[in-house]
């Protein structure tokens, strides 16, 4: 009965063999995808090299290192250099790496998006001169909504300072002690 589950459920030596055989292939061409994010190389990683480890496979910490950096694409390069010569690729764990990995994927996001945005307010004040014929109109509106912008930037942040003083003023110059007289003495 155990003999006909295990073949069941794990397959005979051939398909485990066809099997084994299929992920080492899947390792030895493993690449980073166009688009994709470390959580992603690391899921599909970890699933082929578990696999291949419960089939038998056995993988030194280092190989697998240096697998991991080099499927990596272009993006990660400055940080694979680093990692390269920097740290002692025995003794560093693939989850731990991974961790680097994925720090530097949301430094240069949070870069890319400040650097974005800079962008945008950019291309707002020049490139709608070159969608619209009439240049004068566009450069009127195009400085009226510039305008409007910097002066509700420019209220916000005077309104901050004013307030604080506004206050403080307020308090000094409304306490008088000659001003007030007491409820029960009427002095």
């Amino acid at each position: 009965m155990w003999d006909i589950l295990e073949v069941t459920h794990e397959g005979t030596n051939y398909v485990k063999r066809t099997i084994k055989h299929a992920l080492i292939q899947e390792y030895k061409i493993f690449k980073m995808q166009k688009g994709e994010t470390i959580v992603d190389v690391q899921k599909r990683f970890t699933h082929i090299v578990n696999h291949l480890i419960s089939l038998g496979k056995t993988f030194e910490r280092g190989e697998l290192n240096i697998k991991i950096l080099k499927c990596l694409d272009r993006s990660c390069q400055p940080k694979v250099t680093a990692i390269f010569e920097s740290k002692d690729l025995t003794t560093l764990t693939a989850t731990s790496l991974f961790g680097k990995l994925r720090e530097h994927e949301i430094e240069m996001n949070r870069l890319n998006d400040q650097e974005h945005e800079g962008r945008i307010i950019a291309l707002k004040t020049t490139g709608h001169k070159v969608c619209q014929e009439s240049s004068e109109d566009s450069d009127g509106e195009t400085l009226n909504l510039l305008t409007i912008k910097f002066n509700k930037f420019l209220n916000k942040n005077s309104n901050k300072n004013q307030s604080s003083n506004r206050y403080n003023s307020k308090k000094l110059n409304y306490f008088n002690a000659n001003n007030y007289t007491c409820f029960g003495y009427g002095k």
